[in-house]
């Protein structure tokens, strides 16, 4: 089990990408949640099996179908133990 901190950067806002990510984490049972932020970001706390979290970084570089991502930054941190997948506001 991995649990990362992903920010996610570029034209992510007003494009449905904190849906399509919640539907991305569930397909992958990875649990944690997606959240915007001000700066128009968007911020992701992800954990589950190694592989599994890798795919939806993966998943992350890409986004949404309207979305254009630009750069996602990853670092690891502390497991939380996530009971599912959130949207946060």
């Amino acid at each position: 089990m991995v649990h990362y901190n992903i920010t996610v950067i570029g034209k992510v806002q007003g494009v449905s990408f904190r849906q399509y990510t919640k539907t991305a984490a569930h397909n992958l049972k990875i649990k944690g949640f997606v959240k915007n932020l001000q700066n128009g970001n968007v911020y992701i706390e992800a954990e589950g099996a190694d592989d599994l979290v890798m795919k939806f970084v993966d998943w992350c570089h890409i986004g949404s179908p309207k979305s254009r991502v630009e750069t996602v930054e990853i670092e690891t941190s502390k497991l939380k133990r996530f009971e599912n997948f959130e949207i946060r506001q």
